[in-house]
């Protein structure tokens, strides 16, 4: 076989390989150590498997992910959800959808401080669907929203999924994760906004709740006062080149852990369950990267991302329908294989194609992390489908994906704004020092 058929074969095998549910960094470390044997011989490959698992795991900026799960971790241990949940519901939960809306806004405040869809989704979810219950929410409505508010926790940063981005294509962690802010807390008020049109054209769906007082208000705020801080410090750090994303990760860190032990939330054995939730998480991540990277050596000696790039630029195709062909594979991909993985197979093969086609680099990462949003709520391997499903267990798979539907649409749409405006999330990363 020549280089570029070998690079086919092997992504085909790697696919079988995850249909067959091996796991995704062991089929990725495989697929590429009999790739790089086969195109430059078992020394090749034996040298690769020597070097790559110690340089990805030793690289510096690897080092910002087990920080930042673990500033995730110690959030969740504070409990911060329900504050969370009271202090947005105080202002919006009078409006139609009021408490539907109240969790757009929860999780968005949220994910600020914990990087992780699943976590920002069962952290409010616990919270807000009983509520809405309570109020006789539809079922549809009432889960749709949290599965969906939470993919906000991949978005706004702190995000690994900007930090993998990053890795993989050699761009600014730093500039990534600040491109993220703008379009994160747009998306979350486009939820809102949603959820407000669905309970205004039919209450039944999304009952008024009672009214706050201004009192009440202000004083809701004074709970989560402190995540604020925390969120402001660890990204203000690092637009105004304070912190690299390395350090403002050991702040978030260390901040977090003040924080929950300031609330009297940290024993000793929810303190240990975070170390261990931080260590288990960043290990299956760090096997991730490590495949990828054994992978990536495979690509690069079979050429196929470059034969890939320079085909398209012989066919003179528009770049939009480029961009276009790229998310739709992203889509596709995503209702088949778990978010993280789909993004680390697809972003080494279709990045030489965007930048060919003289789309920005950082303005991709938003727009590739936004469809990975779109892959973790749809069927059948939506993970935050399932997370809400192990919460509201009396409520149908169909419904919660029927709930999402509206969501997954707003998303698309927003794709299609960031693709017209793209200043919505190249403003802040073009101006930070």
């Amino acid at each position: 076989m020549s280089p570029i058929i070998a690079g086919i074969a092997g992504i085909v095998v790697l696919f079988i390989l995850m249909f067959l549910n091996v796991n995704i960094g062991l089929a990725l470390a495989l697929v590429g150590f009999l790739g790089v044997v086969y195109l430059g011989g078992l020394n090749s490959g034996l040298s690769i498997m020597g070097i790559s698992p110690i340089t990805a795991a030793t690289s510096y900026n690897m080092s910002v992910i087990p920080l930042f799960v673990l500033m995730g971790t110690f959030v969740v241990q504070s409990q911060l959800g329900s504050e969370l949940y009271n202090a947005t519901y105080r202002w919006v939960g009078h409006l139609p959808g009021g408490l539907a809306m109240a969790t757009a806004g929860a999780c968005a405040f949220f994910a600020s401080v914990s990087g992780s869809s699943a976590a920002t989704a069962a952290a409010v979810g616990t919270v807000s669907l009983p509520e809405m219950k309570r109020y006789r929410y539809d079922a549809a409505l009432a889960t749709g929203c949290v599965a969906s508010s939470g993919t906000l926790g991949i978005l706004i940063p702190p995000s690994m999924t900007f930090v993998i981005y990053g890795m993989l294509t050699s761009e600014s962690i730093g500039k990534l994760l600040i491109a993220g802010v703008i379009p994160g807390i747009l998306l979350a008020i486009m939820f809102m906004l949603l959820i407000y049109i669905f309970a205004r054209l039919n209450p039944v769906l999304g009952p008024r709740g009672p009214k706050a007082s201004i009192r009440e208000r202000i004083t809701a705020l004074k709970d989560v006062w402190g995540i604020v801080a925390l969120f402001v410090l660890v990204i203000g750090g690092i637009y105004f080149g304070i912190f690299t994303p390395t350090e403002a990760a050991g702040i978030g860190a260390f901040g977090a852990f003040l924080f929950t032990l300031g609330r009297k939330r940290l024993t000793l054995k929810k303190f240990w369950f975070a170390i261990i939730d931080a260590v288990q998480t960043t290990s299956m991540i760090m096997i991730i990267v490590i495949g990828a990277t054994v992978f990536g050596y495979f690509l690069a000696m079979s050429k196929l991302p470059l034969e890939m790039a320079d085909f398209v630029a012989r066919s003179n195709l528009p770049p939009y329908i480029v961009l276009t062909g790229v998310v739709i594979v992203f889509v596709i991909l995503g209702c088949f294989i778990e978010a993280l993985a789909m993004l680390i197979l697809v972003i080494p093969i279709v990045f030489p194609l965007i930048t060919n086609s003289g789309f920005d680099p950082i303005w991709f990462g938003v727009i590739a992390v936004i469809v990975t949003q779109i892959a973790l709520i749809t069927p059948p391997v939506g993970v935050n489908v399932f997370v809400i499903k192990g919460i509201a267990n009396d409520v149908p798979m169909y419904t919660i994906f029927r709930g999402v539907t509206p969501y997954v649409v707003a998303l698309v749409i927003f794709i299609v704004i960031l693709t017209v405006f793209p200043q919505i999330a190249l403003f802040l990363p073009n101006i930070m020092k």
